[in-house]
Order: C-alpha cells, then structure tokens, then sequence
C-alpha cells in the first residue's frame, strides 16, 4: 500500500509539474518533439540525442530518452522529420514514435514561415505488479501491456537566423491510458506550447539569447520556462533557467566541431521533492551534416 501510495504522489507530482509530455530544460535544442514546423528549419541534416534522468535518487522518478533526425528534403520548402521518445515513471514505460512534415514559406528577406503536422504512435505500457498490490488477482489492478494509440499534432513555426516565434499542439487526441469501472485514472490530455527567443549581438565574440517556453494543459498550473544562454566565440554556451515554482537550472554546451555539439544541464528541484532528491541531469549530443564543407552562416541556438 505504501508503494502504491508514493506512486501515486510521485505521478500527481510529475502531471503537474512536467504536464505529462516528456520535460526538456535545453528545449531550446531539442523543438522537434514538441514542434513538427521545425523540421528542416535548420537547413542541414540534423541528428539529436538527449538522456534525461529526473529526481536523481527519487525510487521510480522519471528517465527520458530520445533521438531524433530532421533535415530539409532537397531544395524543396518541404522539411521531413522522424523521433522516438522513451519515457520511463514508477511502473510506466512509453515510447512513442512520431513522424514530422513541414512546409516553409518565406515571408520576408530574413524571415520565413513553418507550417507542421505531427503523426505519432504511442505504445504504453504498466506493470502494475511494481506497485506491489496485496492482491495481485484484484481485477481493479491490470497490466497494459503495449497499449497502442495514434496521434496527430500540429504547429507554426515563425523564425530568422536571429529569432524564432513558435505555437504548437503535438497531440490532438485525448487518451485515456488506464480506465477502471469507465472512470480514467490516468489520461493524455491535449498540451499546448508556446515559445519564442532572440539573439542579441554584444560583440563579435559574445552573443546572448534569452528565450521562453510556456506550456498549457487543463487541470495543471501554468509552466513557463524561462532561460538565458551566452555564446563565446562561437563555441562555449553557458546558461541558466528557471521553471516557475518547481526548479532552477544550469546548462553548458560546446561546439567539438562545425557538426559536433554536446550539451549538458542541471535542475535544482524548488519544490518540497527537492528534499527527497540530488536534482535532475540532463546531457544531449548533436551532429550535422554540411553539404560541400560548407558551414551555417550564423551560430544557431535554436
């Protein structure tokens, strides 16, 4: 009972706060999960790993994995990208796998329009034997195992080499995940997300990008994601973040190469659970693929 209990906490806590799609500190990096119109936005082929290990020290807190590729189809204003999420919680375990198609118009010199949809699979399952139930024939009490549900989402994405303006819906479709008596315990409700950044030039070496995410989702408080990066000589990025009334973060990322980028970050959970963890780590890879050695003109944070 008390297992069952402390999951319960530890997953009323995390829908709350992480509003039950997989939490990002370095979204800035990582828009394709949350936003189909940012495929091929970067005009390169671009591979993107990240592992996430929430509430280190916490017994059955959140791991994060995903990978993601997306790259501009040709000359073409059309972007295609592809990503798999795994999200571990407690007894949980999801993977989801989604397929991205945008289109790109330009509407100025220097500023262009994305338009995307999202198409995904979500496979869910729960062991419901982690929760360590007195009666493990009890029939209010069953497995899901590999629980499939499609999706389909949809976003804008408005950006420059300096700035970007997104708005995003990644699943349309409500899920109910576990139902006992027609009651849903457990359900995937429709988030919404808005964010937006800048960069501002200090000097040829330094250059400085704040930018926002917010995250809406009915029966959870708002969340709004705020962060701050500094750029120095176009290799070493260092930063922080704030994530209103749950954590505050640190992030550092270095440029290997012109393709090679790593990333790392740390939250300091400012809740009551920061008394029961050592905070969550963060860490990403990126590479790129340039035609003709050629380089992007402008360091991209986003």
């Amino acid at each position: 009972m008390r297992t069952k209990l402390f999951f319960f906490i530890l997953l009323v806590t995390y829908m709350g706060h992480a509003q039950q799609d997989a939490q990002f500190t370095q979204y800035m990096y990582n828009t394709i999960n949350i936003n189909p119109a940012y495929a091929g936005s970067r005009g390169v082929l671009s591979i993107f790993a990240l592992h996430r290990d929430q509430w280190v020290g916490l017994d059955g807190a959140p791991k994060t994995n995903t990978i993601s590729i997306n790259t501009p189809i040709n000359n073409s204003n059309i972007g295609l990208g592809v990503s798999l999420v795994n999200d571990k919680i407690g007894p949980t375990n999801e993977n989801q796998f989604s397929v991205d198609l945008s289109y790109t118009i330009p509407t100025s010199e220097t500023w262009k329009l994305s338009f995307g949809i999202k198409g995904t699979a979500d496979i869910f399952n729960l062991d419901i034997t982690k929760l360590n139930p007195e009666n493990q024939g009890d029939p209010q009490f069953q497995n899901l195992d590999n629980d499939f549900s499609p999706n389909i989402g949809a976003g804008i994405y408005w950006h420059s080499d300096k700035a970007y303006i997104g708005l995003s819906v990644p699943n349309f479709i409500q899920t109910n995940r576990y139902d006992d008596n027609d009651v849903a315990i457990y359900k995937d409700k429709i988030n919404y997300y808005l964010m937006g950044g800048y960069i501002f030039d200090f000097s040829q070496e330094v250059k400085f990008k704040p930018a926002v995410l917010t995250k809406m989702v009915e029966g959870a408080p708002l969340q709004v994601d705020v962060s701050a990066n500094f750029l120095f000589f176009e290799k070493l990025t260092l930063g922080v973040a704030y994530r209103w009334d749950a954590a505050v973060s640190a992030m550092a990322g270095f440029q290997i190469t012109d393709g090679l980028y790593i990333g790392y970050g740390y939250d300091n959970e400012t809740t009551n659970l920061r008394n029961y963890n050592s905070g969550s780590h963060e860490i990403f890879l990126r590479y790129e693929f340039f035609k003709n050695n050629s380089k992007m003109t402008t360091p991209r944070f986003f």
